[in-house]
């Protein structure tokens, strides 16, 4: 992670928006999971990606969350969390992935404590009606995996980076809070159907930029929620001849807890919060099946090797019924 996040109390936080409340800057307001998080930000750029990339909250709505971006020359980059208004200062961030990222912890910290709704950093897809999910640590291909399974007329996008979940008495029933997802410019290398979608979006310094998958896929390929049945959890181990591999629960939680629940972008790192994250996906694990896949292979060859376990979990499931 490229940021640590330093509590700061609610006079800090009036000292600072007194500091910067004479800035110009752009405003928006998103709809997260149903917290308003409102951005401030002094770039232009930055407030059209979040426009592009969030749902809109009513302008009547007032905000649960703030998250402040500013430029501050002789400083270094900084992330100021105070926990007690959920508002966020952040100092020279130029990362605009890092910015959304932040105001779904944000979110996903006031939901954990006040609604008992749970959030994961990875993907989701329904494939005709069923959940599947693909969690991951950085680098192992989580995004380039949740894409190839995305290429079929019976998947449907819930999203490809995070997730809000409320656990039930079945299955757990997620739901995705982005409007278009944050892509890499050479999405369209791995999967040449993406292309087109590669060649009308604009992208940021970085090489990323907003995209709306719906170009491609057809209007019908997003949907807001589904019911979660399997897990699909990547590592990338060179080491490890295995490339398919189910796990019991306490194999699928020592994996999530020992990546740090594949999620760098948490508010708030204390005994408490690691308990309900713990407690989260011991439920959640328990209610689907897991498998962990090794993605040492080329891209097409883990797509495979990921669509067979789903398949064989499917017929499984069925034989069972």
């Amino acid at each position: 992670m490229g940021y640590l996040v330093k509590e700061i109390g609610p006079e800090d936080t009036a000292i600072l928006r007194r500091k910067y409340e004479s800035r110009k800057f752009h405003s928006g307001k998103a709809d997260i999971s149903g917290i308003c998080v409102k951005l401030y930000t002094e770039e232009h750029q930055v407030m059209d990606m979040w426009v592009d990339n969030f749902y809109a909250m009513s302008t009547s709505v007032k905000s649960h969350a703030r998250i402040i971006a500013v430029k501050e020359e002789d400083r270094g980059m900084e992330v100021l969390y105070d926990r007690s208004t959920f508002t966020v200062f952040l100092i020279n961030f130029d990362y605009y992935g890092w910015i959304k990222s932040i105001a779904l912890a944000v979110a996903a910290d006031l939901l954990e404590d006040s609604h008992s709704i749970h959030s994961v950093h990875g993907a989701a897809i329904d494939l005709d009606g069923v959940g599947v999910t693909l969690i991951a640590p950085s680098k192992t291909g989580k995004t380039t995996q949740s894409w190839g399974l995305l290429r079929t007329g019976d998947s449907r996008l819930i999203t490809d980076d995070w997730y809000f979940v409320r656990l039930t008495s079945g299955r757990p029933f997620v739901t995705g809070s982005e409007k278009n997802c944050y892509i890499d410019a050479d999405i369209g290398d791995v999967w040449p159907e993406f292309k087109p979608l590669v060649s009308t979006t604009k992208f940021d310094n970085k090489g990323r930029g907003i995209a709306n998958i719906r170009w491609v896929t057809g209007i019908d390929s997003v949907t807001a929620t589904t019911s979660m049945r399997h897990v699909i959890l990547l590592k990338r181990d060179r080491e490890d001849e295995r490339i398919v591999r189910k796990l019991d629960l306490d194999e699928a939680l020592e994996y999530i807890v020992s990546n740090d629940f594949c999620n760098p972008h948490q508010m708030v790192r204390d005994e408490r919060k690691l308990r309900i994250r713990t407690d989260f996906f011991r439920e959640f694990f328990g209610k689907c099946t897991v498998f962990l896949v090794n993605t040492t292979g080329s891209p097409e060859q883990t797509q495979m090797s990921i669509r067979k376990a789903i398949n064989e979990a499917e017929c499984g499931r069925v034989c069972e019924v």
